[in-house]
C-alpha cells in the first residue's frame, strides 16, 4: 500500500495543503483511532458482562447477539419468559406482521440469524437450524435467569450447542462419526430387524356350522 501511494503522489497533480489542513487531517486520525479503542473497551465490557450474567445464551450466539436479543425483550427475565418459536422471530415483528396480513410466509428468524451457527448453514437449511438453535437458546435463557447461586454454569449452553453443531452436519450431508462409533475393541452394534413372520393360513377345520335348531334357540 506503502509504495502504491508513493507511485500515485508521482503522477498526481495534488495542490500545496496548509498547516491548517494538515491540523484538520491529524485531529480526525486522532479521532478515528480514540473511537477503535473505545470500540475494543465496549466490546471486552459487553463479553464480560454477558458471561457474567448469561454464560449459556452467550455460549449459544455470541455476546453481541444475546445482548440484543435481551436488549430487545427488555431484560433477561423477560427473554427466559418467551417460548422457543417467539425467541426465533425476535426482531421480525414487523414482517410477521405483514406476512399474516398479506397471507405470504412468515420469517424464519429474526436476531437470532446474525449467530454463527445460523452463519455456517448453507441457505435452504437456515431455518431449521434456527429452529433448533431457538430452542435451545431458550432452555439455556431460562438456565441463566433461574438459575441458583451467585455464578450460573455454561454446562448447559456448551451441551446444547454441541447438539446444534452436531444437526448442522447432519443437515450438511456429514456423518456423525464420533456419535455412531463403536468403542475401541468392541463389536459395533447390528440394525434392528424385526422377525420374519410368515402370514396365518385359513383353516377350513376350524369352521363350524350352526344347524337349524341351533339358530332359532339363538334368536329366540
Amino acid at each position: 500500500v506503502e509504495r502504491e501511494l508513493k507511485d500515485a503522489a508521482v503522477v498526481s497533480m495534488g495542490t500545496e495543503m496548509s498547516e491548517q489542513d494538515f491540523e484538520n487531517i491529524f485531529a480526525l486520525a486522532d479521532q478515528v483511532i480514540s473511537l477503535a479503542e473505545y470500540r475494543s473497551q465496549l466490546a471486552d465490557y459487553l463479553k464480560a458482562r454477558m458471561n457474567a450474567l448469561a454464560p449459556n445464551l452467550t455460549v449459544l450466539v455470541g455476546e453481541l447477539v444475546g445482548a440484543r436479543l435481551i436488549s430487545h425483550a427488555g431484560s433477561l427475565m423477560s427473554l427466559a419468559k418467551y417460548p422457543a418459536s417467539t425467541l426465533q422471530i425476535l426482531g421480525a415483528e414487523k414482517a410477521l406482521f405483514r406476512a399474516l396480513k398479506t397471507k405470504r410466509e412468515t420469517p424464519k428468524y429474526g436476531l437470532i440469524y446474525h449467530a454463527s451457527l445460523v452463519g455456517q448453514a448453507a441457505p435452504k437449511h437456515k431455518g431449521k437450524v434456527s429452529r433448533v438453535l431457538a430452542a435451545k437458546c431458550s432452555l439455556g435463557v431460562r438456565c441463566d435467569a433461574l438459575g441458583e447461586g451467585a455464578t450460573v454454569d455454561a454446562g448447559v449452553g456448551i451441551d446444547s450447542r454441541a447438539k446444534v453443531e452436531a444437526r448442522l452436519r447432519q443437515l450438511e450431508g456429514k456423518g456423525l462419526a464420533t456419535a455412531t462409533a463403536a468403542p475401541k475393541g468392541a463389536i459395533a452394534p447390528s440394525p434392528y430387524a424385526p422377525p420374519a413372520t410368515t402370514p396365518r393360513g385359513y383353516a377350513p377345520d376350524g369352521d363350524v356350522a350352526m344347524s337349524n335348531g341351533e339358530k332359532k334357540e339363538k334368536k329366540e
